[in-house]
């Protein structure tokens, strides 16, 4: 298979490639393809574990179950100046502010003796430890991200989750892909395999090094030959979103589903009741997931309840613009902070799945009302919001014309792979 290269420089690149899915897909006839991508990122830092002019510096990873004193001994840090770092509690209180899975970054002299270490740690600060004169001062200050734009694509093949932890995609991306064409795509019944994907996002660097995913910028998804096309456009109000290239606004009053990546274990229609032992009408859709799964509000509204109901166990409602419910049943726990009179925006957490109720395995109980009557949310048309207004056409143009320039140059290197 042929590699595509972009070359902007001489900087080295980063090598990624996708082949994803959400929920389980159908059978198709369609073959199934991997693309690969090299792409240019940022300048690389200087190499890790080599000498630079003032003295060495080393990287390591804090894993879950490490101990300080192991994670030194890694960084290179001499024994001796390893137990003068760890009697001091002021450095030992900063260093407990590591989280599992975050990088460490050491500066050393040829005698093992600590110069300075540093590390990102939360709402994007770098926090340091520098050796002093007489003993080691900590500090933190804002760190300097930059931003780089990533461009990834691929076929489906089974799993959004595992193909896109084996390929490197931030969960993230995947879940924004769900939200973004949730409202044109049940991704719980509509895949099929040869379906595929395109996707431009930011990704947040420090020092030339991944910190973690931003908003998705553009995205093109194909399912059963349906050509669906997401372009992020924020008008300078603040209130930005996806839309087609002509202007349509993607956004639906209602997201299809309140959980990202689950199956539908009973769906809106009589059935056998499990634990009642009788045939009555289920006037919703159960969600089976697991234990603690996020549960999302579906549209924008107010809590109208947060408490236990009977046979819902811990439930929620919500009260939508004008005669709009839904309902969140057999919850975990709920998000904290959520009270009844709060206001939250589609999307957002608002609970956990769980089991509690009359509930025979972890799942969500998902109701959607109008005018308190049952509707099944997954054949409704929801209205969408208002598409880009005839004055701001060209504005709109002008700045998502470049990003549909790329998902095109996208499109036609996956079909010469596939020549």
């Amino acid at each position: 298979m042929r590699l595509v290269r972009w070359v902007a420089g001489g900087v080295a690149a980063s090598l990624f490639f996708v082949v994803a899915a959400f929920g389980t897909v159908q059978d198709s006839p369609l073959p199934m393809t991997t693309l690969q991508v090299e792409q240019l990122l940022s300048p690389q830092v200087e190499v890790l574990g080599s000498k630079s002019s003032g003295g060495f510096i080393q990287e390591e990873r804090f894993e879950r179950g490490d101990t300080f004193a192991a994670l030194l001994d890694r960084l290179g840090v001499d024994d001796t100046e390893a137990d003068r770092l760890l009697s001091d509690r002021k450095a030992v209180a900063t260093l407990k502010a590591l989280r599992p899975g975050t990088p460490v970054q050491a500066r050393t002299n040829e005698e093992g003796a600590l110069m300075s270490l540093w590390f990102l740690s939360g709402k994007d600060r770098v926090t340091s430890i520098d050796s002093v004169q007489d003993g080691f001062q900590p500090s933190d200050r804002p760190a300097n991200l930059t931003r780089s734009v990533q461009m990834k694509s691929g076929q489906i093949r089974s799993s959004l989750f595992a193909a896109t932890d084996d390929a490197g995609v931030p969960d993230s991306v995947a879940g924004q892909l769900a939200d973004i064409f949730g409202g044109d795509v049940d991704f719980h019944r509509d895949l099929r395999r040869g379906d595929h994907f395109t996707v431009i996002y930011e990704m947040l660097m420090l020092d030339g090094r991944q910190v973690r995913s931003g908003r998705v910028l553009a995205a093109e998804f194909v399912n059963q030959n349906r050509v669906f096309r997401a372009i992020w456009f924020d008008g300078g109000d603040g209130k930005g979103g996806y839309f087609t290239p002509s202007g349509r606004n993607l956004r639906k009053a209602f997201l299809r589903s309140p959980l990202e990546f689950s199956r539908i274990t009973s769906g809106f229609a009589m059935r056998f009741h499990p634990i009642l032992q009788q045939w009555r009408a289920h006037q919703g859709i159960d969600y089976g997931a697991p234990t603690g799964t996020r549960v999302k509000a579906t549209g924008d509204g107010i809590i109208d309840f947060v408490g236990r109901e009977s046979g819902y166990g811990n439930m929620i409602i919500v009260r939508h613009n004008g005669s709009y419910s839904t309902r969140y049943g057999h919850l975990s726990a709920f998000a904290q902070g959520l009270r009844k009179g709060a206001r939250v925006s589609q999307g957002d957490v608002i609970g956990f799945v769980g089991q509690t109720g009359m509930a025979t395995g972890p799942h969500l109980h998902y109701e959607f009302r109008i005018n308190n009557e049952y509707r099944n949310p997954l054949t409704l048309a929801f209205p969408t919001a208002e598409s880009i207004a005839t004055e701001r056409m060209t504005a709109f143009r002008a700045t998502t014309s470049p990003l549909a320039a790329r998902l095109d140059l996208l499109r036609e290197t996956n079909l010469a792979l596939l020549e």
